[in-house]
């Protein structure tokens, strides 16, 4: 597998995990994101974010909209264990599917935390990966 690949790919997953993770938190009453037109940014991010994933894979600029995309990725677990108490303390949250929350939290940090690393790489050194 290339470096491109295994960068869109891990872009894309934790794009889609994002959504999923900002559904549920908007969901939730008390939730860390608020409800109303103030969401719209997360669809301009994620919307810049796949464009560097799908139309500018392999170039510099994409490799930077990556490396941002996925240092928001990778620093959403870590914004929200340290507000947990916030969300903790909300029983009807935990009573609503905390599994898939947190599960959907780890897969963004996980994804987040690989696309972080293959586009710094790619960034340092732009023949890594490639055939010589």
């Amino acid at each position: 597998m290339t470096r491109n690949t295994m960068l869109s790919t891990a872009s894309l997953l934790s794009i889609v995990f994002l959504i999923f993770h900002m559904t549920d938190d908007i969901l939730r009453e008390g939730g860390m994101a608020l409800r109303g037109t103030s969401n719209l940014t997360v669809v301009v991010v994620l919307g810049l974010w796949l464009y560097g994933a799908l139309a500018l894979a392999g170039r510099k600029s994409g490799y930077i909209i990556m490396l941002l995309g996925s240092l928001i990725a990778t620093g959403m677990p870590v914004l929200h264990m340290a507000l947990a108490r916030k969300v903790i303390e909300n029983e009807l949250a935990r009573a609503r599917g905390d599994y898939l929350f947190v599960w959907t939290l780890l897969a963004v940090g996980v994804t987040g935390l690989f696309s972080l690393i293959v586009s710094i790489r790619c960034l340092l050194n732009p023949q890594w990966g490639q055939s010589r």
